[in-house]
């Protein structure tokens, strides 16, 4: 990957973006290759090459709900992304919502494919609670249950933060859910294949994954939907993938999905370890490296490859411009909205000011990284940060003269 990405023969690239996404994995593009050449068929056609493209959508689809643990392969829906997976989960679940239940609860700091669908759904008549999390990144059960009312029909928690990194006790969530009659639906695009995850065991009725998180291409996502939840079809049409989402399928995409999650799933726990350790010491070289810097999020239960660091004084997009002139990429928070100069909505929940907010810095680890990685971006973070701060006014009035 490093050779096919550097700016020039003598620039060397360190990728350090693996949250907002992934390259695929050599493996998986084999497996998928076939299905996008010799075997293209329509799985919906009758003939021999519908057939056999058919037969390769069911055995992805079977692997991947026992690899998440569903009862059914049919409670697998294969879709275009984690946006449309999210999208169409919660407009669907509420738009079968009882007459009575007009409340849902969503986290304050889930990802735009929630929140936007949270907000039509105010314009369609329901009332919408945003939950904070508390200062730790981590939504507490009390909070949840003191937010549930009988009319809540919906909840929604994202199971692992794309931009502080933090976990979320999902099952004890949707057990609270559950108990009001209200139906619990998890994001779980940042957490599939690096943590546990068992929708059965975790009591969820809903929850949506993205496959270019997982070393799987873009444009492929994945919604599990429980048998019985109640559930009106966002696209519609032919009535693919079991009347829930119309559209010829993406036969190579669900392929390719199911072969990474299955190498994410049996690396999972030598992986998560070996993460861990890049990503701990990558913290704490920035933090002794580094003065008036500190982590986003205390929370013991967080992701194995994502480090989330408020750098105080300076500006998170100019951070990211020079280290992206060493050759290094990283992000400011969650890659959808980097374009923007408002400070994170993540952070400014967790009770960040908006000040501190703008000296974000999200690191996030993967497949292809090393210690050498880790030691190169801490030998290069600190003199950008020692320039920057020597220009920055907001810095000289937080801190006195650089």
């Amino acid at each position: 990957m490093e050779a096919a990405l550097k700016d020039s023969d003598t620039q060397r690239f360190v990728y350090m973006d693996y949250a907002a996404t992934t390259p695929v994995d050599s493996r998986v593009l084999e497996t998928m290759l076939p299905y996008l050449s010799e075997r293209f068929g329509n799985p919906n056609s009758m003939y021999a090459l519908g057939r056999q493209a058919y037969r390769a959508m069911e055995e992805a689809r079977e692997k991947v709900a026992h690899l998440i643990g569903a009862a059914s392969a049919n409670e697998v829906i294969f879709t275009g992304s984690g946006t449309e997976s999210d999208n169409a989960l919660l407009l669907g679940i509420a738009a079968r919502a009882k007459p009575d239940r007009k409340h849902v609860i969503v986290s304050a700091f889930e990802h735009h494919a929630v929140l936007e669908p949270a907000h039509t759904l105010e314009k369609r008549g329901f009332e919408v609670t945003y939950l904070r999390p508390r200062i730790d990144g981590v939504i507490a059960l009390d909070d949840l249950q003191a937010a549930l009312r009988d009319d809540t029909a919906l909840v929604s928690v994202m199971h692992g933060n794309n931009e502080i990194g933090t976990v979320q006790p999902i099952r004890e969530l949707a057990a609270a859910a559950h108990e009001r009659g209200a139906y619990m639906h998890t994001d779980a695009a940042q957490t599939l294949g690096k943590v546990p995850f068992d929708v059965a065991d975790m009591g969820i009725d809903a929850a949506s994954f993205s496959g270019h998180k997982i070393y799987a291409p873009k444009g492929i996502g994945v919604m599990y939907l429980k048998r019985g939840t109640p559930f009106e079809p966002l696209l519609k049409g032919g009535g693919q993938e079991y009347k829930k989402r119309s559209g010829t399928q993406n036969v190579a995409g669900a392929v390719g999905f199911a072969t990474a999650l299955q190498l994410m799933i049996e690396d999972l726990p030598a992986e998560a370890k070996r993460l861990s350790a890049l990503r701990d010491r990558l913290a704490q070289g920035v933090l002794n490296g580094i003065e008036n810097t500190e982590m986003t999020s205390s929370a013991l239960e967080r992701l194995p490859n994502i480090v989330s660091l408020l750098i105080k004084g300076v500006e998170g997009e100019a951070m990211l411009l020079q280290l992206d002139g060493k050759g290094i990429a990283v992000s400011t928070g969650s890659a959808c909205s980097s374009g923007s100069l408002e400070p994170s909505h993540v952070l400014l929940s967790i009770g960040c000011p908006p000040e501190v907010a703008h000296g974000s810095l999200r690191v996030s680890l993967g497949r292809y990284s090393s210690e050498e990685d880790v030691e190169y971006f801490l030998q290069t973070l600190p003199p950008i940060v020692e320039r920057l701060r020597a220009m920055s006014p907001v810095y000289a009035k937080m801190f006195g003269s650089a």
